[in-house]
């Protein structure tokens, strides 16, 4: 039938005092990939959960699908309305084939026993129809995670579903796992689903979005159209201020003769850096810059003695401090901010006031070894209010939190351990855009109070935005510095001309 695929119409939600959602409306087209933005905490994922029956939506709303009523808080009746859900964490049992999982729950079955040959031969005419290598016989443990995603589509295909929501689906994917998603959207669409697209990364709404809705504070923003978006406009609806608000930059550009912090002389791994030298100045913001796999992370996992260092050395003051592990980086005056936070940095499962004071527990101790934990929460409780942390109490588990809290929470560690140079490593990964306004804050705030700053990052619009200067990386080395002036920024396809050893510019990609 014409019209459209999905209405949704006065959605709203309340969990006790808390108002999720307030008359929220949303209508998406057969074969259209509709994005779906705004910040954490905007309302995102309570739609699609009432969507997808998980929620039972407050009274007064209704949802259409194909013009056909949905009865709300029913999962099993939302799947036959043909609506599939794909989480960011995947539901799959890695234990079982592809082909189970495609028809879990709703096994070919004759006579009460399992037909597994028509399960594969179903499932494989699936797996043809997405253009993959795996078979359905192959244990889901043993694909990739972007194989293990085309799983979750195989599945919401054999249920012949007319919507398919995708939450965050590139967050853990490689560019050409990337790649590949984007191929099989594009042929889900030809083929009339419609795909609900939520992600921050604006490039990939430019790239997939037919229209995009914008959600806030609960409430419906607005729906702009493929030739209307751009990230001034997007941004400016999905925090209710305009772009140039969000890169804070008040502290004074390095002069030249400035006090120098840190030294890296030669440093090396003998695989993936190469004999690395640079200097970072007191209250400098030092960007490093380069394609992934260019060595930028292994860079500061060797300044940081996570990874042995085969030759060169560290310089911090003037002093040779060339750490052989993460600890002695610590005690010698360098922190260093993981760009993984749930698996490297933070202790998910403990508390917020633990989580911050674990790099200095030592100092929280009473005679004996005992800890002194009035000190400890005093010491957290100093952080949270210094770095604006949102959280119901201290004793609140860091898992709990959203990522841009999360994030503060592990960089309240380090500032505890009163680092001299603060080595940041894609520290807005994974956060919203509200979240990223406010850690560019904290980052010019260090650096106005005299921290040497290196930070790593893959969108070029922060480097710009916060940095002083960038050094560009291409095959485990430095290959130019790109510097700020009063008057001009740092140029993005100067750094994109290093990256790619290449001349003349290169568009950026945006992400937010």
């Amino acid at each position: 039938m014409s019209g459209p695929v999905l209405q949704m119409r006065g959605i709203s939600k309340t969990f006790g005092p808390v108002r999720a959602l307030n008359d929220v409306s949303l209508v998406v087209n057969p074969g259209e990939t509709h994005s779906l933005m705004g910040e954490n905490g905007a309302g995102k994922s309570t739609l699609m959960k009432i969507l997808s029956g998980a929620h039972v939506p407050d009274p007064g709303g209704e949802i259409l699908v194909d013009g056909k009523k949905l009865p709300f808080g029913n999962p099993r009746t939302s799947k036959q309305f043909g609506i599939a859900v794909i989480y960011q964490e995947l539901s799959l049992a890695p234990n079982l084939s592809v082909a189970q999982n495609i028809f879990l729950g709703e096994e070919s079955a004759r006579g009460g026993i399992v037909n597994r040959a028509e399960m594969r031969r179903k499932s494989q005419e699936i797996l043809d129809r997405l253009g993959v290598s795996f078979r359905p016989s192959t244990l889901v443990a043993r694909l990739s995670l972007g194989e293990r995603q085309l799983v979750e589509i195989a599945r919401a295909i054999s249920l012949n579903s007319k919507i398919l929501v995708m939450d965050e689906p590139t967050t853990s994917l490689s560019s050409r796992e990337t790649e590949k998603l984007f191929d099989v959207i594009a042929s889900l669409k030809a083929d009339g689903i419609a795909i609900i697209y939520i992600s921050h990364r604006m490039d990939e709404i430019y790239r997939l979005s037919d229209r995009c809705s914008v959600l806030r504070d609960g409430g419906y923003v607005g729906t702009l159209d493929r030739d209307e978006l751009d990230a001034t406009r997007l941004v400016k609806m999905m925090v209710g201020r305009d772009v140039s608000s969000f890169y804070k930059k008040d502290h004074v550009p390095t002069a030249s003769d400035r006090e120098v912090v840190m030294s890296v002389e030669g440093l090396g791994d003998g695989r993936s850096v190469n004999e690395c030298s640079f200097q970072v100045h007191r209250g400098e913001v030092l960007g490093i810059a380069g394609l992934v796999g260019s060595g930028r992370t292994e860079l500061l996992r060797l300044i940081f003695g996570a990874d042995p260092a085969v030759s060169g050395r560290v310089m911090l003051d003037g002093r040779d401090v060339t750490p052989k592990t993460p600890r002695a980086a610590l005690d010698a005056g360098i922190a260093y901010l993981t760009e993984d936070r749930k698996g490297l940095g933070l202790f998910l499962d403990m508390t917020i006031a633990d989580n911050i004071s674990m790099a200095v527990a030592d100092r929280d101790a009473r005679r004996f070894g005992r800890r002194n934990f009035a000190k400890a929460r005093e010491r957290a409780r100093g952080a949270v209010d210094a770095l604006g942390i949102r959280a119901a109490s201290l004793r609140q588990t860091v898992g709990a939190l959203s990522g841009g809290n999360q994030q503060k929470a592990l960089l309240g560690r380090l500032l505890e351990a009163g680092p001299r140079v603060l080595l940041l490593d894609e520290p807005t990964r994974g956060v919203d855009v509200g979240a990223k306004s406010e850690l560019y804050r904290l980052i010019d705030r260090l650096a106005q109070e005299g921290m040497a700053i290196v930070m790593v990052s893959s969108e070029l619009p922060e480097i710009i935005g916060i940095a002083d200067r960038c050094l560009v990386m291409r095959e485990g080395a430095i290959v130019g510095t790109v510097s700020a002036s009063p008057d001009t920024p740092i140029s993005q396809e100067a750094i994109m001309a290093y990256s790619t050893g290449s001349s003349g510019s290169v568009q950026q990609e945006v992400t937010l």
